[in-house]
């Protein structure tokens, strides 16, 4: 029988949504939007973190 996968938590900062894109507002020779990808500094683009506990038994 499948073992259920524990929920990974969702990252407080980005809320799941790790890569933006954000518009210069400058245009590419096809009209285009120039765009510029940022990731979330808390979980490096991931979206999830790890808990706080694992990290605490980590160092241990």
């Amino acid at each position: 029988m499948a073992q259920p996968t524990p929920a990974r938590r969702i990252c407080r900062d980005c809320d799941g949504f790790a890569t933006v894109a954000i518009t210069t507002g400058a245009r590419n020779r096809d009209g285009s939007r120039v765009t510029l990808q940022a990731d979330c500094r808390t979980c490096n683009g991931h979206g999830h973190t790890t808990p706080a506990a694992a990290f605490a038994r980590a160092g241990r």
